[in-house]
């Protein structure tokens, strides 16, 4: 029998830790899958985050740096210019990119260093204990806003997108979702590009992801997926923000 679905090669045959209807296991095998279907494995190198994806080099078969909190992008940098050949990608939750990391993510996009990063945004901090994130959207109660987040004290959620497609240097941004197949396969897409546009050194590419997070938010996973589609993307809209001006 012919084989029509298997693991992708440039991810280990592991159980992940992740929680039930977390996101970032499917994030995960939509980079293999581009990085199998790249043909680009002995060449690629990830950066892993603080965070819950902390331990991204166990389930992703490439070369993996662990970075500290927040400096993802400085180290991707840094491997990119002494190996160009190399396609380097940094995979970041907002805690550690649009807080600690906020400055490093917006002058590695100024720069327009030639590396890729995907974003994860869950809108919480969820390996810390469910803490309120630069992401946490205004009346979302976490255990630092157990009221609700409010703009008078703590202002307002950050549109990563929005504010990277804005620096000259980042030449490719979008804004994805993984709560259903449509937008799995839209995700898919997304991350290729972004990878092809970093192999193209048409810039800084950046893919941010809307992905479910049942157990901070204490939801289940399908009321999260819920969540997502009506809360997260009225806020989040989906879609291209920014395109290379040169794919050829």
């Amino acid at each position: 029998m012919k084989k029509v679905f298997e693991r992708p090669k440039s991810m280990y045959p592991v159980s992940t830790h992740y929680c039930p209807g977390c996101g970032h296991g499917i994030v995960h095998r939509l980079i293999a899958e581009t990085i199998d279907e790249l043909g680009i494995l002995e060449r690629t190198v990830g950066v892993a985050p603080v965070g819950c994806s902390v331990l991204l080099y166990n389930y992703l078969n490439c070369d993996m740096y662990e970075a500290a909190h927040g400096r993802a992008p400085a180290i991707a940098t840094g491997c990119k210019r002494v190996h160009p050949e190399l396609v380097v990608f940094t995979y970041q939750g907002d805690g550690d990119l649009a807080s600690i990391g906020t400055a490093e993510i917006i002058h590695a996009a100024a720069r327009g260093e030639k590396i890729t990063t995907i974003f994860i945004n869950n809108a919480i901090y969820g390996m810390t204990g469910g803490q309120m994130a630069p992401t946490t959207l205004i009346g979302q109660k976490t255990t630092t806003s157990p009221f609700g987040r409010t703009s008078k004290d703590t202002g307002y959620p950050l549109r990563v997108s929005e504010i990277l497609a804005t620096i000259d240097g980042a030449a490719y941004v979008e804004r994805v979702a993984v709560n259903d197949p449509k937008n799995v396969m839209r995700a898919k897409k997304a991350i290729k590009k972004a990878f092809k546009t970093q192999m193209k050194d048409l810039g800084f590419s950046l893919v941010e992801v809307l992905s479910q997070c049942p157990t901070p938010w204490r939801m289940s996973p399908r009321d999260a997926i819920k969540w997502v589609e009506e809360k997260m993307m009225p806020y989040y809209p989906l879609g291209e923000f920014k395109s290379p001006k040169r794919e050829g």
